[in-house]
């Protein structure tokens, strides 16, 4: 399993969540596990994936979804899962 943490900030609108789990599907990405909350009208959103059987690389991946949130107005981030944790380690 290689896993990544996929982040979604930005102004809540309609089908944020359903654009980034189609691409996902669409790309054989699977998710783990998902947290979101609007707060004040801003939508963040949190993923861990498993991109093991995913048909892009991983660069394609990121740059795809850095296409899809220019579209929809939010900021995508995805990372691999080891590097989060060392960027968060206390």
């Amino acid at each position: 399993m290689k896993k990544c943490v996929i982040t979604v900030v930005g102004k809540d609108t309609v089908g944020i969540i359903a654009k980034v789990c189609t691409y996902l599907a669409e790309t054989k990405i699977n998710i783990l596990d998902i947290s979101q909350t609007i707060v004040s009208g801003y939508f963040n959103m949190m993923m861990i994936v498993d991109v093991a059987d995913s048909n892009k690389t991983y660069e394609d991946v990121i740059n795809d979804l850095d296409k899809i949130g220019e579209s929809i107005g939010v900021l995508i981030k995805c990372q691999r899962e080891e590097i989060f944790d060392m960027m968060h380690r206390i």
